[in-house]
Parts: C-alpha cells; sequence; structure tokens
C-alpha cells in the first residue's frame, strides 16, 4: 500500500498522474466468474459482433471498477473512498490480440470539510471517452 495522501498537500486542481490498466479476454472471464455476470457479449466474439457491436466488450461494472482501483491506489487506503459514481459514455472494446488499454487520470476538483474532497476522473480507451461524470468523494489523512 502507498502513503496516505494528506489533505493539506492537495489542492482544487491537483492532478493525478494517468494510469493505464491492460485488459485481455482473460481479465473478462475471470471477472464473469467473480460476479456472476457470463453475458456473451463480454467473451464470445461472434455473439457480440451478431448483436451490433464491434467486438467483445469488457463489462462495465468492471471497467467502473478500474476507476475505483485508480482513486484507491493514490490515495492509498481503500477505505477513504466515500462515494463513487459514473456514467458509462462507450464500452471498453476488447480485441482477441492484444486486449484494450484503458487509461484513467483524475483531479481534485472540490476540497470540502472533514478532510474529504471530490476527485473528478476521465478515462478513456482507444482515444474515446468510456466512463463520464466520473467522480469520488474521498477523506483524505
Amino acid at each position: 500500500m502507498t502513503a496516505q495522501v494528506k489533505y493539506d498537500d492537495v489542492e482544487v486542481g491537483t492532478e493525478i498522474p494517468a494510469q493505464t490498466y491492460q485488459i485481455d479476454r482473460m481479465n473478462l472471464v475471470m471477472y464473469a466468474g467473480a460476479s456472476g455476470d457470463f453475458n456473451p457479449i463480454h467473451w464470445r466474439e461472434n455473439f457480440a459482433r451478431k448483436v451490433g457491436l464491434p467486438d467483445v466488450i469488457a463489462h462495465g461494472m468492471y471497467t467502473m471498477a478500474q476507476g475505483g482501483r485508480f482513486v484507491t491506489d493514490w490515495v492509498g487506503d481503500p477505505g477513504a473512498v466515500l462515494d463513487y459514481g459514473v456514467r458509462f459514455s462507450a464500452p471498453v472494446v476488447v480485441p482477441d490480440e492484444g486486449g484494450a488499454a484503458l487509461e484513467i487520470s483524475g483531479k481534485v476538483e472540490q476540497k470540502l470539510d472533514d478532510n474529504r474532497v471530490v476527485v473528478a476522473l476521465t478515462a478513456r480507451s482507444s482515444e474515446q471517452k468510456v466512463l463520464t461524470r466520473a467522480k469520488a468523494v474521498v477523506r483524505l489523512a
């Protein structure tokens, strides 16, 4: 676990360095097993294409979880995340060869009382924004 970020060390506009998370089909199969979401659009290419998708896509909740991972890695304490929400704006397409890259960055958008901050996240895959209105309320040390 990294050192905890301190409230006094951040300001509105503080940028959280981008992280890139590689996603491959094995990640999707493991997530399907953990979540119970075995929709074939997440693991069967011919089915995904038949329903109009360009290829297999990552589970929305898996994509959202990577944003949560980004925040908890930054703050250094998973229990510090008090609220987290996103809107899904585009799927993360996961080709069989090479998988997909999900890049997430963040910025402190607001400082609140009680050592809380609002972090706005940006998540992109293949140059496309895949999450919108992605925000976390975090209590810092």
